[in-house]
């Protein structure tokens, strides 16, 4: 399956539309019928009417994020091949972004860190885009822009403003205006969205978005540590992709390595801003997605032993399945 997607070949699209397929059914039984509104955060900070918040379906709700990650994966294909980080053209980012996305139970759910991820996508073009741009202040400022948009939809998205000075850091010679064009971009939306507040006399609701920002560790977690087991193949495939990414750093191109940094700072940013929900949802770990799936993709391309990297991968399906069916 892996040779399958190595090459660049257009229908590769049907391939992944059914594995995806297959990795969403299987879990329609176990789907809960009821479940918490998944815009809930966007509707209180526009503050849209509780009528609106109507419960999907459970079909409905996994046919349209299985929609949003067959597009999503395509998108994430598109742009590591765009800007040529694998060192060529194939269709196992996108392979990886379905794979990774289809882990556990709730990610299978539409949900706010699944749309953020569009928007993760989006900043990752802007930022890949300031190796070669003359004037970046243009492209920050939207950066900005983007970061509050995510942050009206799911609070912890804030945290990835930081991989706007962390990208401006690692592609631009420092120059203060492209830093702090990225803060006007942001301000931008919260200011028309405090205006909003202020003419419904809330600005106290305003300011109360801030506080989880401001709070102590308060996140408890009590989990079956077997309903995990099915990250194990995942960090094998982890560290083999950073020992590959580590033999052949040096011999990639200078924008492939400063992309490679950004993507791991990424991934570790969108994985520890979890702790400022007071309520834990492991689908918050889905902004972690299109790092991983990008070196998920790094490994299986340059890996040598075909029996190898196919039973890895083939474990890693069967596990995915295997624990969609069982919870213990």
């Amino acid at each position: 399956m892996i040779k399958l997607f190595r090459s660049y070949n257009p229908l590769n699209m049907l391939w992944l539309a059914l594995i995806l397929a297959v990795l969403r059914l299987s879990v329609l039984p176990a789907i809960p019928s009821e479940g918490d509104f998944p815009f809930a955060e966007l509707f209180s900070r526009l503050h849209l009417s509780k009528a609106y918040q109507y419960k999907l379906p459970p079909l409905v709700d996994i046919s349209i994020a299985a929609v949003l990650v067959y597009i999503q994966a395509l998108l994430v294909n598109y742009l590591v091949n765009y800007h040529n980080l694998l060192g060529k053209s194939t269709f196992l980012p996108g392979l990886m972004y379905v794979t990774a996305t289809s882990l556990f139970t709730p990610f299978l759910m539409l949900g706010a860190p699944l749309v953020c991820n569009f928007l993760v996508i989006w900043m990752l073009f802007k930022m890949f885009s300031f190796y070669k741009g003359d004037d970046a202040k243009s492209i920050s400022y939207d950066l900005g822009m983007i970061v509050a948009i995510g942050t009206l939809f799911y609070l912890p998205f804030i945290y990835l403003f930081l991989t706007i000075w962390i990208a401006l850091s690692i592609f631009r010679p420092f120059n203060w205006r492209e830093w702090v064009a990225c803060i006007i971009g942001f301000a931008t939306i919260f200011f028309f969205l405090a205006v909003s507040y202020y003419l419904g006399d809330a600005m106290p609701q305003f300011l109360a978005i801030w506080l989880p920002l401001a709070a102590k560790f308060q996140v408890v977690i009590n989990f079956n540590y077997l309903n995990y087991l099915v990250l194990i193949p995942v960090s094998c495939i982890l560290l083999l992709g950073f020992f590959k990414l580590q033999q052949n750093f040096f011999k990639s191109f200078v924008q492939t390595r400063k992309s490679l940094q950004l993507l791991f700072v990424m991934m570790l940013i969108a994985g520890f801003s979890f702790y400022i929900r007071p309520d834990f949802h492991l689908d918050h770990f889905l902004l972690c997605a299109v790092p991983v799936a990008f070196f998920f993709a790094y490994y299986f391309l340059y890996a040598n032993y075909r029996w190898f990297y196919e039973s890895l991968y083939i474990l890693l399906l069967a596990s995915i399945i295997y624990f969609q069916f069982n919870t213990f």
